[in-house]
């Protein structure tokens, strides 16, 4: 059986498309708005810089080497100064979800690309689509902007792909999205790894060398009658030990999360597929319809049939 891990489940839903190759000559004063209603933005800084200027007031410096992402759906802005978007200025727009699903330079309103200027503010920007409930759990777990830095060598390379793909050569888009979903899986990756406690419980457990064995156990196979002692078996510790260990890292009891992964991963059926309640069920370690749609009621509130025709 193929293993899955929780990070690569809830990726598998975002998506890039439409990326923007762009390396914008920009003259001081500036605002670059990003008005797509997109899940997630990535914007990686090549060359220059600026402040991202969130809905909530947050601002956030990137300079050379940072890969921010920005979790939507509220339009922000990129500026050279935080004073410059209540200025009179130049002021452009990128919105890649459009009618042709592209973002060419014709429609950015008037941001000059190419290369003719080391001094220019040099950017990728990818928009990402979600699809499927397993996307609001990564959500959930990302603050409103994350930062990342870079090394020189990994910018040196984006840019040259850039390069290319600015080309609009056969293709071109295609690769472009297909290394931003790579590029965020990374930049993620890289966060997570930097966050520490602010990090997701699910990932700080798989980095723990005494939990990782159960978690993936259990990530893998969902459905089997897993207990605190077969658990405590995959770590290779007492009982009482991977509950004390278990309890302290992820903040709760084994089997409260296994509910609580378990019913998620429920919402995610009822939303995205048209099994029945009993399959459902069954592939989430319930023997019958009842005894699920009694867990599901205690933990969600609400029956499995009454969540699926509200989300329908």
């Amino acid at each position: 059986m193929r293993s899955v891990d929780p990070l690569s489940s809830l990726l598998s839903g975002i998506r890039a498309e439409g990326s923007v190759v762009s390396h914008a000559v920009l003259t001081a004063p500036w605002t670059i708005r990003f008005a797509d209603d997109a899940p997630l933005i990535m914007i990686s800084v090549l060359r220059g810089g600026g402040t991202l200027l969130l809905p909530d007031g947050t601002e956030r410096a990137v300079g050379v080497g940072d890969t921010a992402i920005v979790r939507g759906p509220a339009p922000f802005h990129l500026a050279d100064h935080p004073a410059t978007v209540h200025s009179s200025h130049a002021a452009y727009e990128i919105a890649c979800f459009t009618t042709d699903t592209e973002c060419t330079a014709q429609e950015l309103g008037g941001i000059h690309w190419g290369t003719d200027s080391q001094e220019a503010t040099a950017l990728i920007v990818g928009a990402y689509r979600a699809s499927g409930h397993s996307c609001e759990r990564l959500l959930r777990a990302l603050p409103p902007v994350l930062v990342v830095k870079e090394e020189a060598e990994v910018c040196a390379w984006l840019e040259t792909a850039a390069a290319d793909a600015a080309q609009l050569s056969a293709g071109s888009q295609a690769l472009m999205d297909r290394l931003l979903d790579w590029a965020l899986v990374c930049t993620l990756r890289s966060w997570f790894d930097q966050a520490g406690a602010d990090a997701p419980s699910w990932y700080r457990g798989l980095a723990d060398p005494v939990l990782a064995p159960a978690l993936q156990a259990f990530h893998d196979r969902p459905a089997e009658a897993w207990t605190v002692a077969s658990l405590a078996t995959r770590a290779g510790v007492s009982r009482a030990l991977f509950a004390k260990r278990f309890t302290k890292l992820m903040g709760r009891p084994p089997l409260a999360y296994l509910t609580e992964c378990r019913m998620d991963e429920a919402e995610a059926l009822l939303t995205d597929t048209d099994l029945s309640i009993a399959q459902i069920g069954r592939s989430v370690g319930y023997a019958d319809a009842f005894g699920f749609s009694v867990a599901f009621k205690r933990h969600k509130g609400m029956s499995p049939s009454t969540f699926r025709a509200a989300a329908a």
